[in-house]
């Protein structure tokens, strides 16, 4: 048996310090990342440190196998603590090493409001079907923002919402829905398997983790059209850049039956971004767009660089662009001018305003 103390020191440490990352990497010392600062704690780990403290990582998640892991040199899983927390753990080799980084999960989903996540986002959990998708960099709180979604679906009405995640991150209790979870690689092969799968498990809402290929896209698009919600992810910042991305992953002889198909499922984007405040922590910035019949006739008409204007220049409550998002919290007095002028799109039509 491996004495896995030290590890559950770690999560421990970390969980109540409210970091959001552990770093576990050979040559450095162990490090949290907290509002976005990566702190240093402890001494230097050495490669025989790393190797350990991973194998108690591995015992904790249910005396998982490292062989998948030390064979391919990459893992991921996630796992719990009861009365901790939960967490998601990708492991990988460096410079012949092991190494981890591990990304804390709350048990409880935090309420939305204070995690800035604004009223016209939640309000999306009214539609019954189409596509709804939340893009942003890696570590935006798209996952957070998704599950939010289902949790207000789960608590407003009977539904059987299915989720394909990899791994899973929020347990959902089943509430006024019946949910299933199910993770990839752990309770079936991949997303396009199990996204078949689903269409005939009598779903009224699935949860796709990430659409990844375009037999992927191709399969939520169908499930969307057929008259099921589908929410799902991409690491893509607007909503123009979004459409122009899920479209190009086709051939061209096929983008532009995919541009038809689009404009007709397509119900909303949220684009999101993790923002440093003036008092050292993070606030989310969010560009939403919801379809109209503009925005429908742009992307059959392959004018998506339009759509940016549209969202812009809009008067729609709930319709925003990302720079007036921006605009909002630095008029409100959370960012600072530099920062709205860091993470804007427009540069120069920033400055004149701030």
């Amino acid at each position: 048996m491996i004495d896995t103390n030290r590890a559950t020191t770690v999560l421990q440490t970390a969980t109540q310090a409210g970091a959001s990352d552990i770093f576990i990497v050979a040559g450095l010392p162990l490090s949290y990342k907290v509002n976005g600062t990566i702190q240093s704690v402890d001494d230097r780990l050495m490669p025989h440190d790393t190797e350990v403290l991973i194998q108690s990582i591995y015992e904790l998640a249910g005396n998982r196998s490292m062989q998948h892991f030390l064979e391919t040199g990459d893992d991921d899983f996630s796992f719990a603590i009861p009365g901790l927390s939960r967490y998601r753990v990708s492991t990988y080799k460096q410079r012949g090493s092991l190494a981890a980084v591990i990304r804390i999960i709350a048990f409880e989903l935090p309420d939305p409001a204070n995690l800035g996540i604004p009223s016209s986002v939640l309000n999306l959990t009214s539609l019954t079907k189409g596509l709804v998708l939340v893009t942003g960099p890696a570590g935006s709180g798209k996952s957070t923002t998704l599950s939010c979604l289902v949790d207000r679906i789960n608590s407003s009405r009977q539904s059987h919402i299915i989720t394909l995640e990899d791994p899973l991150e929020f347990l959902h209790r089943h509430k006024k829905s019946i949910v299933s979870q199910r993770e990839i690689s752990t309770d079936t092969d991949n997303y396009l398997t199990a996204l078949r799968a689903a269409l005939r498990q009598s779903p009224d809402v699935i949860l796709l983790g990430e659409m990844r290929d375009h037999e992927t896209i191709q399969t939520a698009m169908t499930a969307a059209e057929t008259g099921h919600l589908v929410l799902s992810s991409l690491h893509t910042i607007g909503a123009a850049s979004t459409i122009s991305r899920i479209i190009d992953v086709f051939d061209a002889s096929q983008q532009h039956q995919i541009a038809m198909q689009l404009s007709m499922v397509l119900r909303a984007v949220v684009s999101q971004q993790l923002i440093p405040t003036v008092d050292g922590k993070m606030v989310p910035a969010f560009e939403i767009m919801v379809m109209t019949p503009a925005i429908s006739n742009m992307i059959r008409d392959n004018k998506t660089h339009q759509i940016e204007g549209i969202i812009y220049t809009s008067a729609k409550e709930d319709m925003i662009s990302m720079d007036n998002s921006l605009l909002q919290l630095y008029k409100s007095g959370q960012i600072s001018r530099e920062t709205a002028l860091q993470y804007c799109t427009n540069v120069e039509m920033m400055k004149k305003k701030v």
